[in-house]
């Protein structure tokens, strides 16, 4: 059993290692729960959960995959049967994670969702697109597109083979350029998506609109 002073120090380190993903979560469980406040609660208790179980991760490996496979594990276990039907502990660890590690006031992420990663460089339009795809095909689309894990990352964290992970990408990009088109974006002769401009910007460093 671990004493006070390592306990300290395995939370001073876990703090450091997981601040710098904290909006890269809270983007991604807003595309999966598609609702502010049940985004929040995800990615708190998601953080929770890492953090109870932080002395079983391998360091030196992938610690952003490790954490997004504790969020989508999260999501399909509490919130994909019924978001409104969530329960979450409530004890002194809980209120520890979320005063140590939780500095987003919700407020000013939905006044100013500009500012906020995605939605600084995609459209309105391209989101609500995301967020009609079958839930399946949007956690795909949303760790290959948009938080651009690779395919053996993505079959790690959601545990499905690598064939799964390409064929739901390829079904969920075909679902959301449908979804685009019908929402008067190119056409089915097949215009460049937004989503495809995004990623060429990402990969060339450059974030505006």
């Amino acid at each position: 059993m671990l004493g006070f002073g390592a306990k300290a120090k395995a939370k001073q380190q876990f703090e450091a290692q997981v601040a710098p993903w904290l909006d890269a979560l809270y983007a991604a469980a807003l595309r999966l729960t598609r609702n502010e406040r049940d985004a929040e609660d995800l990615v708190q208790d998601a953080v929770m959960r890492a953090y109870r179980f932080f002395d079983s991760f391998e360091q030196g490996t992938n610690f952003r995959a490790w954490l997004f496979k504790i969020l989508t594990n999260t999501f399909i276990n509490q919130y994909r049967r019924s978001v409104k039907e969530r329960a979450l502990d409530s004890g002194s660890e809980r209120e520890m994670v979320q005063a140590q590690f939780f500095s987003f006031d919700a407020t000013d992420q939905a006044s100013n969702p500009e500012d906020y990663l995605l939605q600084r460089v995609m459209s309105e339009d391209v989101l609500k697109a995301i967020d009609t795809l079958p839930v399946d095909f949007r956690m795909v689309v949303i760790l290959a597109d948009l938080q651009e894990f690779s395919y053996r990352e993505i079959a790690d964290i959601l545990d499905v083979p690598v064939g799964t992970v390409m064929s739901r990408l390829f079904r969920g990009r075909k679902a959301l350029h449908q979804a685009l088109v019908e929402r008067g974006h190119g056409s089915d002769a097949g215009a460049p998506l937004e989503l495809d401009a995004y990623r060429a910007r990402k990969k060339s460093g450059t974030h505006g609109v």
